[in-house]
């Protein structure tokens, strides 16, 4: 059994220790909201109004995990999720009707709507993938679906499959009162007791918010009406991106860990350890998790229990 849930040379790995990732995440919570039962689960049985922060944290320790957690800590917490969620129920005002947190086609949705703002958010600012890193990286998540109680084939497995899905379901959002709401919460959202510290750098959370809206696709932007279009728009986010992305790639880790709950920290602690047992070399201060590399090929006599794969790719963004 390997020691992580996804080995450090997926493209997985390059994609989800992105610093950018957070734009993606926040970027994700803003998509899911078109969908109008969707959106419902969330304001009705989830605690987003009273803590979208800890909202985002749990998304963020959820894809930790199931990236580089050890198989079995990603098997415990995806039964916990599918616990909880099988035991809430919710109802459509729009129709009366009874619906699951879930049900199949909200999974589905919601499993979407991440990875594409995952991956189109990523390469954006400025992460580099061939085409064919792109489809890799969607049938990757395709493994990881089942964590939530979806099997591979429920989701799209490569970038052609996932633009038909989006296009199929796109007739079927739009904006409501909840999701207009949600939006809002994310541009301006509470500070948790947790992170009382950082209350005065609050207002440094606009511009990431901000960034987060300006990377949906147009046509979201236009019917959210939230923030005002520009001119230039497209360019002026592109270059805020990679300026982000550049700015947290210089945040020392011991100051960019303080953001994480300390599960998601112990998680990736332990995930070094467990690297290093198997052979893998880990790089030293803020971008020790992001530099795990396969050690070099060794005769058959003293070759490690991990070897790099033949397409020579590596685990660092």
């Amino acid at each position: 059994m390997h020691p992580t849930v996804v080995a450090p040379e997926s493209v997985t790995w390059r994609v989800h220790l992105d610093r950018s990732l957070w734009i993606a995440g926040v970027r994700a919570l803003m998509l899911q909201a078109l969908h109008p039962i969707a959106v419902q689960g969330v304001w009705q049985r989830s605690d987003f109004r009273s803590d979208p922060t800890g909202r985002l944290l749990r998304t963020a320790h959820f894809v930790a995990v199931t990236t580089y957690g050890a198989p079995e800590e990603a098997e415990a917490l995806g039964a916990h999720v599918r616990r909880i969620h099988g035991a809430l129920g919710f109802t459509d005002p729009a129709t009366g009707r009874r619906h699951r947190v879930d049900q199949h086609d909200l999974l589905v949705w919601v499993h979407c709507a991440e990875v594409s703002s995952y991956l189109e958010t990523t390469l954006r600012a400025g992460l580099t993938l061939t085409p064919a890193e792109r489809d890799r990286y969607l049938d990757e998540q395709s493994r990881t679906a089942r964590y939530v109680g979806l099997s591979r084939d429920d989701v799209p497995r490569s970038v052609a499959d996932l633009r038909r899905y989006l296009a199929a379901v796109r007739p079927s959002l739009r904006v409501t009162p909840e999701a207009r709401d949600v939006v809002r919460f994310l541009l301006w959202p509470g500070v948790p007791e947790r992170l009382s510290w950082a209350a005065p750098l609050k207002p440094l959370w606009f511009p990431i918010g901000a960034l987060s809206y300006a990377t949906l696709p147009g046509w979201a932007r236009r019917a959210y009406g939230v923030l005002p279009e520009a001119p230039g728009t497209g360019n002026t986010v592109t270059l805020g991106l990679r300026a982000l992305r550049a700015g947290l790639e210089r945040v020392p880790r011991r100051c960019y860990d303080r953001v994480f709950d300390e599960a998601t920290v112990r998680s990736a602690r332990a995930a070094e350890r467990r690297l290093l047992d198997a052979g893998y070399r880990v790089g030293k201060g803020s971008r020790a998790l992001r530099s795990l590399i396969p050690p070099p090929p060794r005769s058959p006599e003293t070759t490690t229990a991990v070897d790099p794969r033949p397409d020579g790719t590596e685990g660092s963004g």
